[in-house]
């Protein structure tokens, strides 16, 4: 089952390093990760999926607490929660093909974020399944080069993660 983690860890240098290491060492696989500062500029937030059963994902909050630069660890599945990952897709769409291409883009309200004589570059949010179909649809047209950011999440409604703790 995939885990959505979020991480909270002192924003220092190394941290990432030091997490990354751990994934390793012990055969963990992380399927995705976005780092960033929070509003406290000392904090950053990792958010990790991994794909793992209960007892993997125990070792997974078992040895990242041992990490000196762990402050908490939230498992964002357990709780209702909004994640996206932004996907730039490059196209291969000479002028035959790009009323085609640009109705795919207007249904998955995506953007042409750049276009030349023989490609465009399309700029995707959404949730997984979004970003895969509409990857299918545009391989047809055929993709020079996709590249995609770590996943995200929030909680829904008013619930916050504050010093570590979901509220």
């Amino acid at each position: 089952m995939k885990h959505i983690l979020a991480v909270l860890v002192e924003n220092k240098p190394g941290v990432l390093v030091r997490v990354a290491g751990l994934f390793a060492r012990r055969g963990f696989n992380i399927e995705s990760l976005a780092v960033g500062r929070t509003m406290d500029p000392g904090i950053s937030r990792m958010t990790i999926e991994v794909d793992a059963d209960e007892k993997t994902l125990e070792q997974i909050n078992k040895q990242l607490n041992k990490l000196v630069n762990v402050i908490k660890i939230s498992n964002l599945t357990q709780e209702p929660s909004v994640d996206r990952e932004l996907v730039l897709i490059k196209v291969k769409a000479p002028a035959s093909s790009r009323a085609e291409i640009q109705q795919i883009v207007e249904t998955f309200r995506a953007k042409i974020i750049d276009v030349s004589l023989q490609s465009l570059i399309i700029e995707v949010t959404g949730n997984e399944e979004k970003l895969e179909a509409i990857q299918l649809l545009l391989s047809h047209y055929g993709i020079l080069e996709i590249v995609r950011t770590g996943k995200i999440a929030l909680l829904r409604g008013s619930k916050t993660i504050k010093n570590g703790e979901v509220k």
